[in-house]
């Protein structure tokens, strides 16, 4: 059996010559222009956006493109108004690449043009990890989907979506399940269960995460008070999304390699539907929490989880970071790093707080459902407020023993 994944591949141009930069940059203003008006004059069927694009000098990928994309800006996305930098669209007949290991770059793609005879090949930098799939494109091993090319300050980039075939993860006899819980403090934590004790661990911290998202947003701020040219303005934005972007790679790379060291791995996630509705810590956490993208980085990791083979769940997200993962009641998070059971007759007294809720969340993928409590027994925040600006926090450690040091967890 095999499932169909859907990844989107990434090339930057290589740099053009001053024509065929003139061509791009006329093909790319010409679609803007189709598509603000065609979105104007409130088309909202294929045969209405045809009517308004007919006349522009387009090749027809892009044409199609627009009649697919315009009707949805309302319908599906209850657009207002447009942002003037949108990408180029373009179908999958555009997707014309080739391939010599004589050529500098391998990789070029034939850039659509309108009028017969006008289209002009140009170099693509491909991104190395993603080489194989590029092959796979030429080989029709996968299938393109939608390319969409957008101008920076000083380069081009091509985005291709392609569907390719892998195989699906089978119910294994006896299953590893593995917690995974994102978060600030803590970008990723994973704690896989064997015979319902914890086991082995994982990490990442959210330090570089968090930093990075605070300096761009004083950074971003600056700029724009000081009334700094758009271009660099959109340059530091890129800088910083390219730098988390990174992160979030790396993370869901190191946690399904974790997964893989366990037998018949199981990765189970949160269902973070309703994050956003759940989350209210105050106006300055919120604004904080949900900047963060922890469906996007639950989505590369089950991504790259579908690639190697391994089966992922989802299970209720609600109050795995306040139960006790041993006994399964609720107690208490006195610090931000701190999960405490206040119960006697559990052989937890203090636990690592993310490890914990990691625990919690890979014991929920039980085969006999699973029991969630209705209401909590208190605020999920830490009690000395510590998460205010946990980038700058000093954390004081618990004068109480417990089992809160990595080294008990082995088999």
């Amino acid at each position: 059996m095999s499932k169909t994944v859907t990844k989107t591949l990434q090339a930057t141009l290589a740099t053009p010559t001053a024509g065929k930069e003139q061509r791009l940059q006329r093909l790319l203003d010409t679609y803007r222009e189709a598509l603000h008006d065609a979105f104007d004059n409130r088309a909202d069927t294929m045969s209405a956006v045809n009517d308004v694009v007919t006349p522009y000098e387009l090749p027809y990928q892009a044409k199609d493109a627009l009649k697919s994309y315009v009707p949805k800006l309302r319908s599906t996305y209850n657009a207002e108004e447009l942002d003037d930098e949108h990408p180029l669209r373009l179908v999958n007949r555009a997707a014309k690449f080739d391939y010599s290991d004589e050529r500098e770059h391998g990789f070029v793609w034939q850039v659509p043009q309108p009028g017969r005879g006008t289209n002009f090949w140009i170099p693509l930098r491909v991104n190395p990890e993603q080489e194989s799939l590029w092959f796979d494109l030429l080989s029709e091993d996968a299938k393109a989907g939608e390319l969409r090319l957008q101008r920076h300050r000083t380069s081009w980039e091509l985005h291709v979506t392609v569907e390719y075939p892998v195989e699906e993860s089978t119910d294994p006899d006896n299953p590893t399940y593995i917690g995974f819980d994102v978060g600030e403090s803590a970008l990723i934590t994973g704690c896989a269960l064997k015979r319902d004790v914890p086991r082995k661990p994982m990490l990442v911290s959210g330090s570089r995460a968090r930093h990075l998202r605070k300096e761009m947003f004083t950074t971003l701020r600056r700029l724009q008070s000081r009334d700094a040219a758009e271009w660099r303005v959109d340059e530091r934005f890129d800088h910083y999304q390219n730098a988390l972007t990174d992160i979030v790679e790396k993370a869901s790379r190191q946690a399904v390699e974790y997964a893989q060291q366990f037998e018949n791995p199981v990765i189970v996630l949160e269902d973070l539907s309703y994050i956003r509705e759940r989350l209210d810590y105050g106006k300055f956490m919120n604004r904080r929490l949900h900047a963060w993208a922890f469906a996007r980085l639950q989505g590369r990791l089950e991504d790259k989880a579908t690639e190697e083979g391994i089966r992922v769940e989802y299970v209720n997200a609600a109050y795995t970071s306040q139960t006790c993962h041993a006994c399964g009641r609720l107690g208490r998070r006195s610090q931000q790093a701190e999960f405490v059971c206040p119960h006697d007759d559990c052989h937890v007294s203090e636990f690592q707080a993310d490890i914990n809720a990691a625990a919690n969340i890979a014991g929920r993928a039980n085969p006999w459902g699973e029991s969630v409590r209705w209401e909590p027994g208190r605020d999920d925040s830490p009690q000395d407020g510590s998460a205010c600006d946990s980038a700058t926090v000093h954390q004081e450690t618990s004068p109480r023993t417990g089992q809160m040091t990595l080294s008990v967890y082995s088999d």
